[in-house]
């Protein structure tokens, strides 16, 4: 598996290219985490955002990045600049927030976390890309227009790349993913509540190995 770390000179795109789908991760119980990571890798899905949705979000990131050889691991859900120092801390290697705001965008800079940031409207990804950013998170994906949007928002900005998130399941992964400008996909159907509530380690396996076989254009 390649490895990431912040020693190294890497940008979003290089960790996103790494994977066509980038499970969502709400970790709800501890016991759950490390397992659940490992059945992700073990399937061929190496990266992963867990996210800050719970109060296990950064215990979490730190037990994976300690214990699931292989796994490059973000944290989802930044809102506030406090977030990234914590997170880096933890052992996150990347950074996914919702949307952008001069704030992230300094503490991004300040903690050198690479970020993908969510945008939803044209304008949105016009103020990303002035700041720096041509990797971006398309949210929520399905509510701002799916694949018309990304094909649309493709010839007036080619040189910008997104990870559609919202919306994304196993059965509409692939149609994203055959846009041009899509360099992967973000979900949460690798990790079924159920599935993960019973420990179905298997389930989770076959689920991501189905996703590894999924293929960008980019």
């Amino acid at each position: 598996m390649t490895t990431i770390t912040m020693k190294q000179p890497v940008d979003i795109r290089q960790i996103l290219q790494l994977s066509p789908v980038i499970p969502v991760i709400a970790i709800e119980e501890m016991a759950h985490a490390v397992p659940l990571a490992r059945a992700l890798v073990a399937g061929g899905i190496c990266v992963l955002e867990v996210t800050l949705r719970t109060e296990h979000g950064l215990s979490a990131i730190r037990a994976i990045s300690q214990q699931v050889p292989g796994a490059i691991v973000g944290v989802g859900t930044l809102t506030k600049p406090e977030e990234f120092t914590a997170a880096s801390d933890a052992g996150a290697v990347f950074g996914v927030s919702p949307g952008l705001t001069p704030a992230l965008i300094e503490a991004a800079r300040q903690t050198r976390l690479p970020l993908l940031p969510g945008v939803m409207t044209p304008s949105e990804v016009m103020t990303a890309r002035e700041a720096g950013f041509h990797t971006l998170k398309l949210f929520p994906a399905m509510q701002a227009g799916g694949v018309g949007m990304l094909n649309a928002i493709a010839g007036p900005m080619p040189d910008v790349t997104f990870c559609p998130t919202g919306g994304i399941s196993q059965e509409n992964a692939a149609q994203f993913l055959a846009c041009k400008n899509v360099v992967c996909v973000g979900g949460s159907w690798l990790t079924p509540k159920a599935a993960v509530l019973a420990g179905d380690w298997e389930r989770i396996k076959a689920l991501a190995m189905a996703a590894s076989s999924l293929v960008s254009r980019l």
